[in-house]
């Protein structure tokens, strides 16, 4: 009779998380994160600051509103306001995320502590990648990958933050706009339903008509109506294969 092999640690299952830095999400993120360095020197944002920004708030797309907030001399309120509404579209990735990753003893301070480090590269790695994970080990493989992530980019954030003042426009623009690049590929090919591909496509298409019509809400209004659209319209096609 042959032995079952015996279940590796959680500090296994978490330095194999950590190996997910050296994965395209994470590279592309970090180069991002080098164009947004490139963006906060130009903006005179102390380098303490920009660090401490990168780790509490997490977020890319959020940040790079918290700076524009800070240039625009928004009151912090409304700061406040602005980056939490843009946050906001984190909470489906934690609640999709969350029933893939948790099993019956894992307690909730745990997961409350870890959903801190979901954004849109780490959610997208995950769920690409736990389903080879055994669940007992789930959590502590996206933590080894979700804290090593944001520790190295505050790190790099503070190393390159001298350099790259010295980086023509276009070169800091290029960098900045990887992730935005990969993550609407990254969606396409790891999307599991056929609304997420509705509600890319039309975005895509309203978000460019919005941000010629309306530019100042163009993302916010691509959004809610491009994914309501998708929504009815996947919905729509289903109720008729049910009706056949």
């Amino acid at each position: 009779m042959t032995a079952e092999p015996e279940p590796h640690s959680q500090i296994h299952w978490f330095l194999l998380g950590m190996r997910g830095l050296f994965s395209l999400p994470a590279i592309i993120l970090m180069l991002s994160f080098v164009g947004f360095a490139a963006f906060t020197a130009e903006a005179k944002i102390p380098v303490g600051q920009v660090m401490f920004m990168t780790g509490i708030v997490w977020a890319l797309p959020a940040k790079v509103i918290l700076v524009g907030s800070m240039l625009s001399g928004a009151h912090i309120a409304a700061a406040f306001i602005a980056v939490t509404l843009s946050s906001v579209r984190m909470m489906p990735m934690v609640a999709a995320l969350v029933p893939e990753i948790r099993d019956r003893r894992t307690p909730t301070w745990l997961l409350l502590v870890i959903s801190h480090f979901v954004a849109i590269t780490a959610w997208v790695f995950a769920m690409e990648r736990v389903r080879d994970v055994p669940r007992y080990g789930r959590v502590a493989f996206f933590a080894g990958f979700g804290i090593t992530l944001t520790s190295i980019n505050i790190a790099l954030v503070g190393l390159v933050y001298g350099a790259v003042s010295e980086f023509p426009p276009i070169v800091s623009g290029c960098l900045f706009f990887l992730t935005p690049v990969y993550f609407l590929t990254s969606i396409w090919i790891s999307a599991r339903h056929r609304v997420i591909y509705f509600a890319l496509g039309i975005g895509l298409a309203l978000g460019w008509l919005f941000a010629v019509i309306a530019p100042q809400y163009d993302i916010l209004l691509a959004g809610v109506i491009g994914g309501t659209l998708a929504w009815w319209g996947e919905r729509v096609l289903r109720l008729r294969e049910v009706r056949r």
